[in-house]
């Protein structure tokens, strides 16, 4: 991981796991947008504000999950965030979940900005120069 990787503690609670005691798979689905959630406000980005002033929002277009291991009731977790590239209306991200040295989870995501009316629009500019920093 670079120097511009976020990095989301978390522990794996009983609410968070299944029948066998084990993480269930869509639950990792929220870590990471907890993460993601973190990593943007981190990086400036007031969302709630950007909402109301802009009346635009960042919303999933596209994941793609790859499940590695699995994680059990009281896991110390860290979620690590990268922003990979950048583009008029877009956010291309890598996200994994790792205990200790062990990569559990994996996934590309894409962000896509959405105006009111559900059609994609430009990032605006100063949140696009708040995101670029941190680009790798």
């Amino acid at each position: 991981m670079t120097d511009k990787t976020h990095r989301f503690r978390l522990r794996v609670y009983y609410e968070d796991t299944d029948l066998a005691g084990i993480v269930y798979y869509a639950n990792y689905l929220k870590f990471i947008e907890r993460a993601r959630s973190e990593y943007i406000r981190a990086l400036g980005v007031d969302q709630l504000g950007l909402k109301a002033a802009d009346g635009i929002v960042f919303a999933v277009r596209h994941i793609e999950a790859d499940y590695l291991a699995s994680a059990q009731f009281e896991d110390d977790l860290v979620v690590h965030s990268r922003i990979r590239a950048l583009t008029g209306a877009r956010i291309f991200l890598q996200q994994t979940v790792s205990r200790a040295q062990t990569r559990l989870f994996s996934a590309a995501v894409t962000l896509v900005c959405l105006a009111q009316n559900g059609r994609a629009r430009r990032i605006p500019a100063e949140i696009r120069q708040k995101l670029t920093q941190a680009v790798e």
